[in-house]
């Protein structure tokens, strides 16, 4: 069974949470960064999640500082 690439899982946790959790952000940037490029499957999520935020139905949430 294939699982989804990992960008679009996170990707759709936030869509899911309704929020980009810094911590889903950073598992982003870290994939990004592992893998060296990104695959059509990736930035059409990464898309997809961008125009939900523009839309306001996405909230960025801020970390926690103590």
């Amino acid at each position: 069974m294939n699982t989804p690439p990992l960008i679009r899982q996170l990707v759709e946790k936030a869509l899911y949470l309704k929020q980009l959790t810094p911590e889903i952000e950073t598992a982003i940037n870290h994939e990004l960064t592992r893998l060296g490029y990104i695959s059509d499957v990736d930035y059409e999520a990464l898309e997809l999640l961008m125009y939900e935020m523009d839309e306001g139905r996405i909230r960025l949430a801020l970390s926690h500082q103590r």
